[in-house]
């Protein structure tokens, strides 16, 4: 049986396989509060080594679609100790990401309308998700934010402290903290979205301050092995940029490695795009010098890897050692059994897009499982 089959351990959490379903936004949670459907979606798909759940806010004003989970009241703690307890019930293991999106949102989804807060005053090129009166959803440019004050920073990293305790709390087996994608932690570590003059703006060891007080706070607060982060070096997605991402985040993976962390999610490439994307000033960036530079500074976490990846490159990445983690994405909106039919090198469904983002149970919980179609 090829390695990626076989169980592994990833700080305090042991894992069936080395195939983890990868955080998937999908709307379906109104109100921010996990419900039946979202039980039995993350039930059906309990196989996978680790589930990440979709990207889940850690306050209100870390919301930035409509209709995704939160982490911030008793109702939604409530809906995902359901969550939780019907994955483990399957035998599964289970993670949250937990979410601030910064400026990628809307006053609509912010607290009494207000601004999204981010590290800068610039609106980004990107958009948001928005439910319509009638129900319908639609896809809607950002609002303008407003630059976070230094003295409201200490406030958020407290917010993660607190998410992080009530993840635990709720029955999840640990967190990937989400400082990827263009999304808060992400926006104060990029020079092309950080254009802060204070002690978190500025050089790269200014930038990276706030990501590594998130770190410090949740790991004191649940323990750094069952804590993780999620990275997107060189992805432009929220409107992101940087321009020595090489320098940046080997600075942000050394940084790392004082810490006993469950696993590093690195998306290689552009999110859901190229997988050799390029950002910055230089023509390429090198992962397996990431990597190198994370363990040189005594990081012994779990190396996931994320974007593209099929059957046969899972199992080679995983057998040659470059990584410890292969996370999929949409082949585990369309294939609850997905661990199965890889291994088994069975045909998978295929996802209907226009089910994506939003609805009912249609393209969410309804398709077929092996059994099903045999």
């Amino acid at each position: 049986m090829a390695k990626l089959f076989q169980p592994t351990q990833i700080g305090d959490i042991a894992l069936k396989n080395h195939i983890v379903m990868a955080p998937l936004t999908r709307n379906r949670s109104p109100g921010a509060i996990p419900n039946d459907l979202n039980v039995e979606y993350y039930r059906q798909r309990a196989t996978a080594g680790l589930i990440i759940t979709e990207a889940t806010a850690i306050t209100h004003q870390g919301q930035g679609y409509a209709n995704v989970p939160g982490l911030y009241s008793k109702e939604a703690l409530d809906g995902w100790k359901r969550v939780t307890n019907a994955v483990h019930a399957e035998g599964g293991k289970i993670v949250v990401q937990m979410w601030h999106v910064g400026r990628i949102s809307h006053t609509e989804l912010q607290p009494n309308g207000g601004k999204p807060v981010s590290s800068t005053n610039r609106i980004a090129k990107a958009k948001t998700y928005l439910v319509n009166a009638d129900g319908t959803g639609a896809f809607t440019d950002t609002s303008e934010p407003r630059a976070l004050e230094a003295s409201e920073i200490p406030g958020i990293i407290e917010d993660y402290r607190k998410a992080a305790r009530a993840a635990i709390d709720a029955g999840f087996d640990g967190v990937e903290i989400h400082g990827a994608n263009g999304y808060l932690l992400d926006q104060f570590m990029r020079d092309g979205v950080n254009d802060r003059t204070d002690e978190y703006g500025g050089s790269i060891e200014n930038r990276a301050r706030f990501t590594f007080q998130v770190v410090e706070a949740v790991t004191r607060e649940i323990g750094a092995r069952r804590t993780a982060i999620r990275i997107s070096p060189v992805t432009p997605s929220g409107d992101s940029y940087d321009s020595n991402p090489q320098a940046l985040f080997t600075h942000v993976v050394e940084g790392l490695g004082k810490y006993d962390l469950a696993y590093i999610h690195v998306v290689e490439g552009q999110t859901g795009g190229e997988r050799d994307y390029r950002q910055g000033d230089n023509p390429s960036f090198d992962y397996k010098a990431l990597r190198t530079a994370y363990e040189k500074a005594g990081g012994k976490a779990a190396w996931m890897v994320n974007n593209g990846y099929n059957r046969d490159m899972a199992i080679e990445t995983v057998e040659n050692g470059t990584a410890d983690l292969i996370a999929f994405g949409k082949p585990f909106i369309s294939n609850p059994d997905l661990v199965e039919r890889l291994e088994k090198n069975l045909p998978l469904n295929t996802p209907d897009q226009s089910t994506f983002y939003g609805g009912s149970a249609k393209g969410y919980v309804d398709y077929p499982a092996l059994e099903k179609v045999a």
